[in-house]
């Protein structure tokens, strides 16, 4: 791993921590990260069809090792542009289904630019898939089944999210991601 990987993988475990675990935006995030269950694949360069044979490998690499909850492949050179992510999205979507992994794995996504359809650029809540880099996150869905089953009222937490971020505000969260981008 290069040093820009390790600061990309340093940059994206401090975005865990200080957004997603401090703000608990996903009550789930805490026990994996304490049991350091979370593999993380810096991608290289540009090139989407090597990104998706990437994406393919990462797949491979959580059927092989069930000690991994989840993987984020992490984008630092690559879909600044968010509708080019989008198109990033799309593809690994389809490749998903292509290899016959819907319902055992789930895609979420994260993005510095990340825009919900219909909402304002500068809405807070846009925050809860804002991240210093893109990033595609691969979950098991049998986890997901068993975390939610276990958990009341997980319907609740899209908009306790939201309420939470616009109670901060965009201001205040930019400069959070911002910080986290100038940490090393």
């Amino acid at each position: 791993m290069t040093t820009s990987a390790e600061i990309v993988i340093l940059q994206t475990k401090n975005w865990i921590n200080e957004v997603v675990i401090a703000l608990n935006l996903c009550p789930f995030a805490a026990q994996v990260v304490n049991e350091n269950r979370i593999d993380y694949f810096v991608a290289s360069g540009e090139d989407l069809e090597q990104h998706l044979h990437q994406l393919a490998d990462c797949f491979a690499k959580l059927d092989e090792d069930t000690g991994i909850e989840t993987s984020l492949i992490i984008f630092p050179q690559a879909y600044k542009n968010f509708d080019d992510y989008l198109e990033l999205l799309l593809l690994a979507n389809l490749l998903l289904e292509d290899l016959k992994y819907s319902g055992v794995y789930q895609l979420a996504s994260f993005h510095p630019e990340y825009l919900f359809e219909g909402s304002a650029e500068d809405d807070a809540s846009n925050f809860t898939n804002r991240s210093p880099y893109p990033t595609l996150h691969l979950l098991r869905e049998s986890s997901i089944e068993k975390a939610i089953a276990h958990y009341k009222n997980i319907e609740d937490v899209p908009n306790n999210n939201i309420k939470k971020l616009q109670q901060i505000g965009h201001p205040a969260m930019q400069q959070l991601l911002k910080s986290i981008l100038q940490q090393e």
